[in-house]
């Protein structure tokens, strides 16, 4: 796969940084804007127990103006298939106002071709599914965006950052041309950023701890990478308004990154 010039670009802001707007009335203006996400694990809040793993859902309000809420509804384990068939697609639009985005990211687990409770096809039953999510945001007067899957974190023998997710990012690129819906290419941007970075670099993006290997989630450090992937794709596509995008070029501390107890079941 090859990368563009700005797909490198924002890559290397990401990796070295620095250190929603409504129309209408003044009234609307003031009112708060919520950013919904739908997704999986790698977007995902985690809490006490996992730490110090770290969805990116987390990170992203730092680059957001207090005015743009963020509301992560995304969960670990989720396909684009089974949050719609838990109800939880359902509990995002019975709480969606006009105005506001549903931000949809999913793939890591509808690649699972053996559980067919996951499992969806990348060029029919995954379009399929996300249409569902288009096409509720749409009916309740808000704006879906579609967001690619980050990757994971692979190398190959040559040291080159490789592409994880088959047709999926694909996929979606196709739909979101189709239904004329923003498209966040994350994939596209993470794995640049994880090229610029490199084998060992990248290995303090994800969360590798004294038991733990793992090449798909993050730690604070990742998650506030990709969030800011996310944000300058925000910005890109002008969804919010431009003045509610903050701290691209700023440093976000990690100790700004916290979990929660869990909650009881």
């Amino acid at each position: 796969m090859s990368l563009t010039r700005r797909q490198v670009g924002l890559a290397a802001a990401v990796a070295a940084p620095l250190a929603l707007a409504a129309t209408g009335t003044a009234q609307a203006a003031r009112r708060s804007r919520t950013l919904y996400i739908a997704g999986d694990s790698t977007a995902a809040q985690k809490y006490a127990d996992a730490a110090p793993e770290t969805g990116w859902g987390t990170a992203l309000p730092f680059f957001l103006r207090k005015e743009v809420a963020v509301a992560n509804h995304a969960v670990n384990g989720r396909s684009s298939k089974s949050f719609v068939e838990e109800g939880r697609l359902d509990g995002v639009l019975c709480v969606i106002r006009p105005g506001d985005l549903l931000l949809i990211q999913f793939a890591h687990n509808d690649e699972k071709a053996t559980d067919p409770a996951r499992y969806t096809e990348p060029w029919t039953t995954y379009q399929d599914f996300l249409r569902l999510y288009l096409d509720g945001a749409r009916a309740r007067g808000a704006r879906p965006v579609l967001a690619t899957p980050v990757e994971r974190r692979r190398f190959d023998a040559e040291g080159n950052a490789v592409p994880t997710h088959g047709d999926y990012p694909a996929a979606m690129r196709a739909l979101a041309k189709e239904e004329g819906v923003a498209l966040l290419d994350v994939e596209a941007l993470s794995l640049a950023l994880w090229q610029l970075l490199g084998v060992e670099e990248t290995k303090t993006y994800f969360n590798w701890t004294a038991t733990e290997q793992d090449n798909t989630h993050f730690n604070p450090p990742g998650a506030i990478a990709v969030a800011r992937l996310v944000a300058r794709e925000l910005l890109r596509t002008r969804l919010p308004a431009r003045h509610d995008v903050v701290r691209l070029h700023e440093d976000v501390p990690t100790s700004w990154i916290t979990w929660p107890p869990a909650p009881e079941s």
